[in-house]
């Protein structure tokens, strides 16, 4: 089967849109999963299009040159704080460079607000084309399958479904079963990574694991080819593997080189 991979932001954080598009297409990727709505994290870095129009005319000139596709973009965060009218102009801009839809995910216990939010992203999305992933995260208020799939029926939207990222479906606990008995239509994006198969036991370890030390396919003890067997088989595979330690010592060019790579050969070996 013809797979195609889209290079995920969380790979190589550090690099603008425009250098992460052309490490991509040098790479060999198909498309790219772009980070335009910052999440106010530590040291995270703003590449928000429609705060820059030079960034923006260079973002959309690498896809031109480079004929790298935008999949999809994030992160529309859901947190009591949560103002949606921040969000529009980069999901204007994501349908405009071609984009197939934004990726969300949950940080207030609130269940009646989240699924107000979620409705209401889900309803701007779709009046854009987009679809809307929402991504469980284990350290999250939406932190495994059950959660993400109570949250789309809850908010009764047509354009959302469900990003699986193989270290949160395992770190979640979640089951095989389980993944088996969700429509494939609620199934979006799939994210690709291994890591270690010990679950660690503090928050702070499950967020260093999951922003700065995930493995490649193969390298560490997730069941990753039963999840992609599991997953609608047109996905286009969102490869998701920061490593600051490893990228600091071969470089941002080699770590999304061999990204894919490893990907590409795992999935070979496995079948798929």
């Amino acid at each position: 089967m013809n797979r195609h991979f889209s290079l995920l932001y969380l790979t190589v954080p550090t690099c603008p849109p425009p250098e992460m598009i052309y490490l991509a297409g040098r790479a060999g990727y198909s498309h790219v999963s772009l980070r335009t709505i910052a999440m106010g994290l530590p040291g995270e870095r703003n590449f928000g299009l429609s705060l820059d129009p030079g960034l923006l005319r260079n973002t959309r000139s690498a896809l031109v040159e480079t004929g790298v596709k935008l999949l999809d973009i994030e992160c529309a965060r859901i947190d009591e704080k949560t103002n949606l009218n921040r969000y529009l102009p980069e999901l204007q801009i994501a349908a405009e460079l071609g984009a197939k839809a934004v990726t969300a995910n949950v940080w207030t216990n609130n269940v009646n607000y989240n699924v107000d939010i979620f409705g209401q992203l889900c309803n701007h999305a779709k009046s854009l084309g987009l679809q809307v992933n929402i991504e469980f995260v284990t350290w999250s208020a939406v932190k495994n399958l059950r959660d993400a799939l109570d949250l789309i029926k809850a908010a009764g939207a047509d354009n959302a479904s469900i990003a699986v990222d193989t270290l949160h479906f395992h770190r979640s606990r979640c089951t095989l079963q389980e993944l088996e008995a969700i429509p494939p239509s609620l199934l979006g994006a799939l994210h690709l990574c291994d890591a270690a198969s010990e679950i660690p036991t503090t928050v702070e370890e499950l967020i260093h694991a999951g922003r700065a030390d995930r493995l490649y396919l193969g390298e560490g003890g997730i069941d990753v080819a039963e999840v992609v067997r599991r997953m609608p088989a047109d996905r286009v595979f969102a490869i998701e593997i920061p490593n600051i330690e490893r990228t600091n010592v071969i470089g941002n060019a080699e770590h999304v080189h061999r990204s894919l790579e490893t990907a590409k050969a795992y999935l070979k070996a496995k079948g798929l």
